[in-house]
């Protein structure tokens, strides 16, 4: 009795199940009737139950390092739509001087601009502007709507290229670089109707990311307007550029040029519509074809008719 309870404890079973099922037995039932019988009961092994029950969840230290890899904070929602879609760089002094046909510092053409991104869904929307645009306005650099600077930059949205006065002139950093640099961190678009020449003869890499990310754009009647081929019209979609994974667009099969004159055959890698049907062969194939058939068809008329 002492052996087979040592026997079925090592299982993981409980003790009083395993006394309840041996006196209802006998102690000379033999270990697979009893392992029967405790299945029977429901009864399951420790370590079952243990993995069956779920773990207790653990509140974790905002800050810590210890989170799981699947574990999100509070206030995160799962479905975030700025998930597949490119972070935006704006260089503020093009767009502003563009919708100010190039006289006026327009302001309310960089609010047009970010409401634009805005509303497609983009939550990373950085725009740079030198820091003297908070100056008063001058006649030489006439500004409009200054207020709305003040607005996106409460808004995180706005951020001021270092500049300073050296002896009543003014030193500006090269907002420029900042632009290009940060889109090219974040693997973002730059929104400027700017070429950056200079940036791209200095960096062989920053010269692949302009090219390749330089989303240019127009105003029509304050309307921020972006073009639907950013690059060219054999390039990528709008949506397809300003979205991490792009969607491919279904193979469309282009008729032959040639049509039922064309000599490629089975070469051709055009579609040929008078036979969807058929096998593209060469014109020689073909005709190779059509001339065995009567010929088949010869002969089994001869041997028809040899037949008695």
């Amino acid at each position: 009795h002492q052996s087979k309870l040592d026997f079925f404890c090592k299982l993981g079973y409980g003790k009083q199940d395993i006394c309840k099922v041996l006196e209802s037995l006998g102690q000379e039932a033999l270990e697979d009737d009893v392992l029967k019988e405790l299945i029977r009961m429901g009864s399951k092994p420790q370590a079952l139950e243990s993995q069956a029950q779920p773990s207790p969840l653990k509140l974790v230290a905002r800050g810590s390092c210890s989170t799981s890899p699947g574990s999100k904070w509070l206030g995160e929602d799962e479905g975030d739509s700025s998930d597949h879609l490119r972070p935006i760089v704006i260089d503020g002094s093009n767009v502003a001087m563009s919708h100010g046909n190039k006289e006026v510092f327009s302001c309310w053409g960089i609010q047009l601009a970010v409401d634009w991104f805005r509303e497609r869904g983009h939550t990373y929307i950085k725009v740079f502007v030198p820091l003297w645009r908070k100056e008063p306005a001058r006649q030489d650099s006439p500004i409009a709507d200054q207020h709305i600077l003040e607005e996106l930059e409460k808004q995180s949205i706005l951020v001021y290229t270092p500049s300073r006065k050296v002896k009543g002139k003014r030193v500006v950093c090269y907002d420029d670089r900042y632009i290009v640099k940060v889109a090219y961190e974040k693997d973002g678009v730059i929104v400027s109707n700017d070429h950056y020449r200079d940036l791209q003869n200095e960096n062989p890499e920053w010269k692949w990311f302009i090219e390749q990310r330089l989303l240019m754009y127009s105003f029509v009647s304050n309307r921020f307007m972006p073009p639907d081929d950013p690059l060219g019209r054999h390039g990528p979609t709008l949506n397809n550029f300003l979205s991490k994974q792009p969607v491919l667009p279904e193979p469309k099969w282009q008729p032959c040029p040639y049509g039922k004159k064309c000599t490629y055959g089975n070469k051709c890698k055009f579609y040929h519509p008078e036979r969807p049907h058929q096998a593209q062969l060469s014109v020689a194939d073909e005709l190779r074809a059509k001339i065995k058939v009567p010929l088949r068809l010869g002969k089994e008329e001869e041997q028809c008719n040899r037949s008695p």
